[in-house]
């Protein structure tokens, strides 16, 4: 998902967003103070004024906040739509961040996960299990007994993670398609085996 900037945001917030978009770009070892700085436009002399904690206290920081802003969106996006259509316009979200950004800019949380800080690998693991908490709730609202649609919300997350990486590798919305497609088929029919 493309990372929503605030419009005017303070010295913290923007080293927080630069942190977010460094880690989507280059993953949490190559995401450095003063490549954040650079990307955020905020003084060297914040650094540890906000984060006195260093670089273990700003990746996890911005693991939570990416996590709360996709969340929030994977929420919304299920509250509108069954979870087919759900998952269609998430990838269709996806596929646009990453066309927009030339496949440079992968997901955060799995920046987070792959990363060399322990923290934000744990934060990162809470945020995909949200996630699949939030995909279990809808499955089980569409008539899908909760073991089943626990599994499958696992398998979501993994499939469009892996989905995700495999397209900025390759540089193609390609396996995006495949996978989402795969997962209609899934979910259509474990939902239309209970009705």
């Amino acid at each position: 998902m493309a990372r929503r900037q605030d419009s005017t945001p303070g010295p913290r917030a923007a080293m927080i967003d630069g942190a977010i978009s460094l880690m989507r770009e280059r993953g949490v070892a190559a995401t450095s103070f003063a490549d954040v700085l650079a990307r955020s436009g905020a003084p060297r002399g914040s650094i540890y004024h906000h984060f006195p904690g260093g670089k273990t206290q700003l990746v996890e920081e911005a693991t939570v906040s990416a996590s709360k802003w996709v969340g929030t969106g994977i929420e919304r996006i299920l509250d509108t739509s069954d979870t087919v259509g759900a998952l269609r316009a998430l990838v269709d979200i996806w596929r646009t961040g990453l066309e927009e950004s030339r496949y440079e800019q992968g997901c955060p949380i799995a920046a987070a996960a792959l990363g060399t800080e322990r923290g934000a690998r744990v934060i990162a693991g809470a945020s995909f299990d949200s996630w699949c908490t939030l995909l279990t709730t809808k499955l089980t609202g569409e008539g899908v007994p909760d073991e089943r649609a626990g599994s499958i919300a696992t398998l979501i997350v993994s499939a469009l993670e892996g989905a995700l990486i495999l397209a900025q590798a390759q540089e193609s919305s390609a396996p995006l398609d495949a996978v989402v497609d795969e997962l209609e088929v899934l979910c259509r029919s474990a939902v239309s085996s209970v009705r």
